[in-house]
């Protein structure tokens, strides 16, 4: 399901699986970004790379624009799978509403934006305001090594969303870490492994883990490409050398998650998104070979994104 309507899954292309096209947040001032014209410039270099498709897990709240995420999917040619969903407390101050609203209120809200469309105001309560563009995919998110109460009333709300339309389930596991429990907790509520995507994983880049997770089923999501403060590229390079080796390699997925101002070209910072398809895929390619690459480009994120049957 993309902003501009349900796409055949063979039909995506080349997937950069998470990305920020518009983003607010009090955990990153002055960092945001909202311009439909910049985000644009930014997506046409992302296509120019070689990439289809661009998966935006900006959650409820965060300044997500589903009109400018249609109108940026229109101008440049690219498919834009939008997200809705809560992240972690982090990005949430004190008051905010989705502490106070109880459990079935944060469902529907969910539930619409799947099912209906996305509210234009990005939810502002009391009752969503449905636009035309529906989201494909629900994003949740936990703390570093924890889950508070907040977040595990927040993750059954997404569960139970997902579970009832089938749609797909990322999780933002900071740092790389909660993957085993946040697998464990959404197949309580009613999400197998292999519903969820696991966010951020290679900011844990334990090969050993990974594999015990792929096994499971879960999708395991490498999106800091190019973020050399965190890791050298050589070293994700050869944890996917080590994982496709192990055969896993059809449960990995890749992304930039360019997620401040300051990390965007179109504003004057860096990588950009494009480092996925202009640096970082070739390398790849020469290491573990186009077959394999084309899998976590192309046919992982088809059958990732692709919605289930829902359990009503």
């Amino acid at each position: 399901m993309t902003v501009l309507g349900p796409v055949d899954p063979a039909g995506l292309g080349a997937v950069d699986a998470h990305e920020h096209l518009f983003l607010r947040s009090p955990a990153l001032p002055g960092d945001d970004f909202g311009s439909v014209e910049a985000m644009t410039a930014e997506v046409e270099t992302v296509r120019a790379a070689g990439i289809d498709a661009v998966v935006d897990l900006t959650p409820v709240g965060l300044g997500r624009s589903v009109t400018g995420l249609a109108a940026v999917s229109r101008a440049s040619g690219v498919h834009v799978v939008a997200a809705t969903g809560y992240h972690r407390d982090a990005h949430y101050p004190a008051g905010h509403w989705v502490y106070r609203e109880p459990a079935a209120v944060l469902e529907s809200v969910l539930i619409a934006d799947l099912t209906s469309g996305i509210d234009e105001r990005d939810w502002q309560g009391p009752l969503p305001s449905p636009s035309s563009h529906r989201a494909g995919i629900v994003k949740l998110g936990a703390s570093y090594q924890r889950l508070s109460a907040a977040e595990r009333v927040r993750l059954s709300a997404g569960a139970a969303a997902a579970r009832r339309t089938g749609a797909p389930v990322a999780v933002h596991c900071e740092i790389g870490t909660m993957g085993p429990e946040l697998l464990e907790l959404l197949d309580a509520d009613g999400v197998p492994a292999g519903r969820v995507l696991l966010a951020h994983l290679d900011r844990n880049p334990d090969p050993g883990l990974h594999a015990e997770l792929a096994a499971r089923g879960a999708y395991l999501l490498y999106d800091t490409v190019g973020r050399i403060k965190y890791r050298p590229d050589s070293q994700l390079v050869e944890l996917i050398e080590r994982l496709v080796e192990a055969g896993h390699g059809d449960r990995l997925l890749l992304g930039t998650d360019v997620g401040r101002r300051s990390q965007l070209r179109s504003y004057g910072g860096g990588p950009g998104m494009a480092v996925l398809g202009e640096t970082f895929v070739p390398r790849l390619r020469s290491v573990v070979g186009a077959q394999a690459v084309d899998a976590m480009l192309r046919a992982n994120p088809a059958r990732a994104l692709t919605w289930a049957p829902a359990a009503g």
